[in-house]
């Protein structure tokens, strides 16, 4: 049976923005908390076991009440679409809110889309 999380909070930096991310110090950095782009590597979070590569686009942000934030992205590559965990409330470089908002409403405005 495979693990459907593997933690591998490495930093790294953004292909789309070029920014330095810093590792979370708790669980998986998966996307960039400035322009919140990410590449897709995984196949179960934390794995790096997709051969695709291809830059995630944040498309939507969706709230959980017990997750908080999910940004959702769309690979602009393969097509495949993710949803991740925001870090909005990290420690160490904390999700860009206000973008975080953006995409939430692009989600709910049907002129956003």
């Amino acid at each position: 049976m495979q693990k459907r999380f593997t933690k591998n909070d490495e930093g790294f930096i953004c292909l789309n923005c070029g920014r330095e991310v810093l590792p979370l110090g708790y669980t998986s950095r998966n996307h960039c908390p400035f322009c919140l782009f990410s590449v897709h590597l995984d196949v179960n979070p934390g794995d790096r076991a997709s051969e695709c590569g291809g830059l995630m686009e944040p498309i939507s942000a969706e709230t959980d009440p017990k997750k908080g934030y999910i940004i959702v992205s769309r690979c602009r590559k393969c097509g495949a679409v993710r949803r991740n965990r925001a870090a909005n409330e990290a420690k160490v470089q904390p999700d860009d809110i206000n973008k975080i908002i953006e995409l939430t409403v692009a989600r709910t405005d049907p002129r956003k889309k």
